[in-house]
């Protein structure tokens, strides 16, 4: 198989990932022993998240045409990506919650929900809990002044018997 072919294989195995996804961030994974990237990928791959090592030029065809075509400037120097289909900020979190214990690991931007974000952005994003959580506490905050107008109605029902 000639090379373009090859090269035509990944791109569209690229924008097939791409596909349905509701994040992408991008980081510079340089420095991280093999241990530390065994551990990324494990975490990573319990969220749900894609990610994989592509030379750089292959995704800048990929994401020709597409809603992720503003990563094509911050694809310099090495890059892997983080695909999330579910949960937009799931990619972010994880990366973030691992650079903790492997400082090498960078990010270098994405774009969550068609937004581009660059790396600050990213990061601070990371800090949105799970969607999940979120919903738990507008549910939450909707549900105690419900309960607390039940509660007057109720004393106020009970004095009325009274008297």
């Amino acid at each position: 198989m000639p090379k373009v072919e090859q090269k035509q294989v990944v791109i569209n195995e690229i924008k097939e990932t791409l596909k349905g996804a509701s994040s992408v961030v991008l980081v510079d994974a340089r420095g991280l022993t093999v241990e530390q990237d065994t551990i990324l990928r494990k975490k990573l791959r319990g969220a749900e998240i894609h990610y994989k090592v592509y030379k750089n030029t292959l995704m800048n065809l990929a994401f020709d045409g597409t809603e992720f075509e503003p990563l094509k400037p911050i694809l310099k120097g090495p890059s892997a990506i983080a695909v999330s289909y579910s949960d937009a900020t799931a990619a972010a979190r994880v990366i973030s919650e691992s650079t903790k214990i492997m400082p090498a690991l960078q990010f270098k931007g994405g774009v969550i929900e068609k937004t581009f974000y660059d790396d600050k952005g990213i990061a601070a994003i990371a800090n949105i809990p799970p969607r999940a959580e979120l919903l738990s506490k507008l549910l939450g905050s909707l549900k105690s002044p419900i309960s607390s107008f039940a509660r007057v109605l109720n004393s106020v029902a009970e004095e009325k018997s009274k008297a």
